[in-house]
């Protein structure tokens, strides 16, 4: 079954540029632990993030975090993901949860095809009667085995389960439908972003990384400004691979 993206924001730092201002007042004066909070008040907190970005001091952005909830997903793209590794990420495993009736991500250039399509849905609908199949044949085997061993039906019965499909899951392809939850802090995700939110990045990790920008803007609008691709604020780094689409793609994340 086909499946979309939803990704939300599940918990944030509170009042989090305030707090980055605060970190950044203990850099650059006198003041005490217990102060630090005192006169933060919209206009200087403005000029603090105003500051620190443009003296590129992104230290003190490491003290506020965000914790995205993210599903209708593919495995390729989790892949991707974890590569970040200045982040904490709980997935849903396949060795403990059964992939019977699993979803799917459709890539769109197959979707649009018709032929495409259908083969591809062909395709996994084998994939999930194969999956079926071996974990039906798996779990026949050991429960007798558990039984055999000295395991209470019951027992044996959700060992096999379990056993059965952690090496049923290796017929399970990429475009298999997942759920994570990543957590990640504000100067990771200004990395993340510049990567991720590119033209050149995979189509399915860019939608993710732009609909996650879209919602950090709203808690941290400051801070998160000039924040998307390398040509948002700057010449493209990529050289003769870039895209070429530099002003729309400025437009489009000014405009996000």
């Amino acid at each position: 079954m086909e499946v979309k993206l939803k990704v939300e924001v599940l918990q944030h730092t509170p009042e989090p540029e305030k707090l980055i201002s605060a970190a950044a007042k203990l850099c650059y004066s006198k003041s005490g632990i217990e102060k630090l909070m005192e006169g933060l008040d919209d206009d200087s907190v403005d000029k603090f993030i105003a500051k620190l970005m443009d003296m590129g001091h992104e230290s003190p952005i490491e003290h506020v975090s965000f914790t995205f909830g993210i599903e209708g997903v593919s495995r390729s793209l989790t892949h991707q993901l974890v590569r970040h590794r200045v982040a904490s990420y709980s997935q849903k495993s396949q060795r403990y949860v059964s992939e019977a009736q699993f979803e799917y991500i459709i890539p769109p250039q197959i979707a649009e095809d018709e032929r495409a399509r259908h083969l591809y849905i062909k395709a996994m609908e084998k994939d999930q009667a194969i999956y079926d199949e071996i974990t039906g044949i798996l779990k026949e085997k050991r429960y007798i085995e558990y039984l055999n061993n000295g395991d209470n039906e019951k027992t044996a019965k959700n060992k096999a389960e379990k056993t059965a499909i952690e090496d049923a899951r290796y017929v399970l392809p990429n475009s298999c439908e997942t759920k994570i939850i990543a957590t990640m802090n504000a100067r990771e995700l200004l990395h993340f972003f510049n990567h991720r939110c590119c033209e050149r990045a995979q189509w399915e990790i860019r939608e993710l990384a732009t609909q996650m920008l879209k919602l950090v803007r709203e808690a941290a609008p400051l801070i998160f400004k000039n924040a998307g691709p390398n040509c948002v604020k700057g010449p493209c780094p990529e050289g003769p691979m870039t895209c070429g689409k530099i002003k729309d793609i400025r437009e489009k994340f000014n405009n996000l």
